[in-house]
């Protein structure tokens, strides 16, 4: 194959390059091959003539401006762009030469250092945030016309009234698993009718708490996340500021308030369903009947352990609205960082949530309820 390119010296240590034909994705590998062959110094000067091209593709510019960048952009002359000037300029605007980039050796040391400043820093952003809902929820109570109670309804209902059926089947084929798990076991020891205790009282105090908030913390941390987040690039929080509308009395308090409020009713339906799920399988492989096994959670029950689960419901509803609008307002203004905080979200949420669920059982244990 012919060459596409001819270099003629003009002087001493000054060169034309004359460019012709085709320079696209077939003819650029030779091209390329050819053009390395080309013996010049450092300090040549460079003369490039764009005339004759017949074509001239995005990856030819790019791998032209990467030759010039062997010289000095002193000794660099193009002449007769013409149809290809604004491409070049373009991408020789934005190029970016491997070589720039400077590799920092890590140091461990350094590492933890960095990562331990960062976790402060964030933790005190955390803290400052955590305080302006608090200054807020005061302010609300002091100030119950300033409380947006359409908008709390509204989260209500996409976070608790959209998301009955997934708690609902998750719920009831935990239940399902736990009596069917527990029956194999009891019916070792004749002891089938204490699947009744077995089941409520997982159910109640732990199982459906833990496995509800865990639901909504994927559905709705992420959401509030996502919309805040969303707004936040398009710059309608900076909107909001600027005409005296405070982000966090308008968005952040009505989804908290929402899933305060949504959780506990939630939790409550787990336990329904739950227990609804294990009194099937009790009936199927223990031959507890239906009426027997409700009899026995009232007699047999207590009732503090359905309350130790709507109280800790309250809480997780709390920690995920709070989570997942803290990231909201952290995403930056790209799209990327909305995939970024979203992410974020869900696994703080989920893991606070446990991490919360067993520090509430610890200390119920140890005060003996």
């Amino acid at each position: 194959m012919d060459n596409n390119f001819e270099l003629k010296q003009l002087s001493n240590d000054t060169y034309e390059l004359v460019l012709f034909n085709i320079w696209n994705n077939e003819t650029m590998t030779q091209n390329i091959k050819e053009l390395k062959k080309v013996k010049l110094s450092n300090k040549s000067k460079i003369q490039i003539d764009f005339k004759n091209l017949k074509e001239c593709n995005s990856s030819a510019i790019i791998y032209i401006i990467s030759f010039t960048k062997q010289f000095p952009s002193e000794n660099i002359k193009l002449i007769n762009l013409n149809l290809y000037e604004s491409k070049y300029k373009f991408y020789e605007k934005h190029y970016q030469d491997n070589k720039d980039v400077i590799k920092e050796k890590s140091h461990i040391i350094e590492d933890i250092g960095r990562e331990a400043n960062n976790l402060f820093l964030s933790s005190i952003d955390f803290i400052k945030f955590i305080g302006k809902i608090f200054y807020f929820f005061i302010y609300s109570l002091l100030n119950p016309k300033k409380m947006r109670i359409k908008a709390m309804f509204k989260y209500i209902d996409s976070s608790a009234v959209n998301a009955l059926f997934i708690v609902g089947i998750t719920s009831f084929l935990v239940g399902v698993v736990i009596a069917y798990q527990g029956a194999v076991q009891l019916e070792k020891f004749g002891a089938n009718i204490f699947i009744v205790e077995m089941i409520s009282i997982t159910m109640f105090r732990e199982i459906a708490p833990l496995v509800t908030a865990i639901v909504i913390a994927g559905r709705s941390a992420s959401s509030y996340t996502a919309e805040i987040g969303a707004m936040k690039i398009t710059e309608e929080i900076d909107a909001m500021r600027t005409m005296n509308f405070e982000p966090t009395l308008f968005l952040t308090l009505p989804r908290i308030f929402a899933l305060v409020i949504s959780l506990p009713l939630l939790v409550f339906f787990a336990d329904i369903v739950g227990v609804f799920g294990g009194m099937v399988i009790a009936y199927i492989d223990l031959d507890v009947s239906f009426w027997e096994f409700i009899n026995r959670i009232g007699t047999e029950v207590p009732l503090k352990h359905f309350l130790l689960g709507i109280f800790k419901a309250v809480f997780f509803g709390m920690t995920i609205a709070v989570i997942g609008c803290y990231r909201g307002f952290q995403v930056q203004n790209n799209t990327t960082s909305i995939g970024k905080y979203t992410t974020m979200s869900v696994v703080n949420a989920i893991f606070v949530v446990i991490a919360l669920n067993a520090i509430f059982s610890v200390i119920f244990t140890q005060i003996g309820i």
